[in-house]
């Protein structure tokens, strides 16, 4: 749309941008446009802003699993036995400590965020009347607003994998399962994806006895496959049960003194247990919204598709974040809206990177960016890797992380780096020296001729390197003698 025409559509509305929901989408959408000189508001249903990521997912699940790290570090736990005293296990209230003041810390960074930036944020349940108009109603209001654009951002809810009605008792979601009122003796994580890998690690790590339920061969199979086998390894250690291959087909409150839940499985196994958390994948948050009004439809899961650019079907509608599906991620959500806002009002800009990482925040953390052995494998790219293991290196020993790996995956030909793939301490802040050399192109070369700061894990990725030199060497060796 031609500039002109663009600033003359939004000079007939009230507002130039309406946002629905104050996510990682909605909130760098609604900055975006502001930063532009446009009049924008943000409608939220909840009660404060930043959505779920702020209130019930990544911020809460991270700090809760800060908290279950420090309170059961190997060096505090060494200690006190040797001073003759047994560990003492921590209570939900200790763990939650700090979540609260980090969830309304967070709230307050948005919140002067949207001050500074003289963004309108009104409370209420939205809904399409036409393109142009949204009704907003609430306790204090009863409303509807005229804007040029709209961006649905309204996230995210758990998805219940069978008939269960979620309670605060014994039945839970990846949602409400901080609000447990004390630490369960046993708990049952049905889903082994990314959320239910990390909370089933968090509790475990506190000494709850968790079993892993789920239809699938393997958890987070997008994974690598070798660092994922490595994490439920550790697990297991922990004491963790992965039942993998079973469909649930019945979810049941037993009565009696002490709560608890039956589980039955399609294959005829009964499981019972203290506690259940829903983990089953995400459904988008469009209830309510009439999409329908103006042409708009989501999926049976509430996602809603849209295209490179984030735009609907309808011109002037664009959605992102949760609402659109995978990747589903809090970074990625961040840079649609970007995208999004800046494609609303004609300044120019790029795609999403095709390189971004993902973080699996289990205990033991991962992380990964580009490709996987899997993946090269089935494209029938020639590929050689590079191995270094936390035990071997100086940080290693001093974290006492004995357990980390970086695997490191290059181009067979032109040794350019094809994947970068890490469990243990620091994974997911290490994983983006990878990701900068990922996307600039480099490769071998850099690794084995940089210097790192020692001692780091950092220093990990020139042992990976120098291990794949080597096996380059070998086979160049061998291919010689031939």
């Amino acid at each position: 749309m031609p500039l002109s025409s663009l600033n003359l559509m939004t000079d007939m509305y009230e507002y130039d941008l309406v946002v629905i929901g104050s996510g990682p989408a909605g909130q760098r959408a609604a900055v975006q446009a502001s930063k532009l000189g446009k009049r924008v508001c943000v409608v939220e249903k909840g009660a404060g802003i930043g959505g779920a990521c702020i209130h019930s997912g990544t911020i809460p699940s991270k700090t809760f699993r800060e908290a279950v790290r420090s309170m059961t570090r190997r060096s505090i736990t060494l200690s006190m036995h040797a001073m003759g005293t047994r560990p003492v296990r921590p209570t939900m209230e200790a763990l939650l400590s700090r979540v609260d003041l980090v969830v309304e810390r967070e709230s307050e960074v948005v919140q002067d965020q949207f001050d500074r930036n003289d963004i309108e944020i009104i409370p209420g349940l939205a809904r399409f009347v036409t393109p142009n108009e949204i009704h907003v109603e609430g306790l204090d209001i009863n409303r509807t607003l005229h804007t040029s654009f709209v961006l649905i951002s309204t996230g995210s809810r758990a998805a219940m994998p069978v008939k269960m009605i979620p309670d605060m008792e014994c039945i839970f979601t990846s949602d409400t399962i901080l609000s447990l009122p004390k630490i369960p003796r046993t708990m049952v994580v049905i889903g082994a994806g990314v959320i239910g890998i990390e909370y089933a690690s968090m509790f475990a790590q506190i000494g709850v006895q968790v079993t892993v339920l789920d239809k699938v061969d393997r958890p987070i199979a997008f994974m690598e496959t070798e660092l994922v086998d490595e994490l439920v390894h550790q697990m297991r250690k922990k004491g963790v049960t992965f039942r993998l291959n079973e469909e649930v087909a019945s979810v049941s409150r037993s009565v009696g003194p002490k709560p608890a839940v039956t589980i039955e499985m399609k294959s005829g196994k009964v499981i019972v247990t203290d506690v259940v958390l829903a983990s089953a994948g995400r459904q988008g948050n469009v209830e309510g919204l009439d999409l329908q009004a103006v042409g708009l439809a989501a999926d049976d899961r509430g996602r809603i598709k849209v295209d490179e650019r984030y735009r609907t079907t309808v011109e002037n509608i664009y959605a992102a974040g949760d609402v659109i599906g995978a990747p589903g991620l809090a970074a990625t959500s961040y840079e649609q809206g970007r995208i999004a806002a800046c494609d609303m009002f004609g300044l120019p800009h790029v795609a999403i990177p095709k390189y971004w990482p993902y973080g699996i925040y289990a205990v033991p953390e991962l992380s990964m960016v580009g490709s996987t052995e899997q993946e090269l494998t089935k494209d029938l790219v020639p590929y050689e890797i590079g191995v270094a293991r936390y035990s071997e290196s100086a940080r290693g020993q001093i974290r006492g992380d004995d357990q980390g790996v970086l695997k490191l995956i290059f181009h067979r030909d032109s040794r350019k780096l094809l994947g970068v793939h890490c469990i243990g301490s620091q994974a997911t802040e290490i994983v983006h020296i990878g990701q900068a050399v990922l996307a600039l192109g480099g490769g071998l070369d850099y690794f084995v001729n940089t210097v790192f700061n020692y001692p780091t894990f950092a220093e990990c990725y020139k042992v990976a390197a120098l291990n794949a030199l080597n096996r380059f060497r070998a086979v160049d060796a061998e291919a010689a003698a031939k």
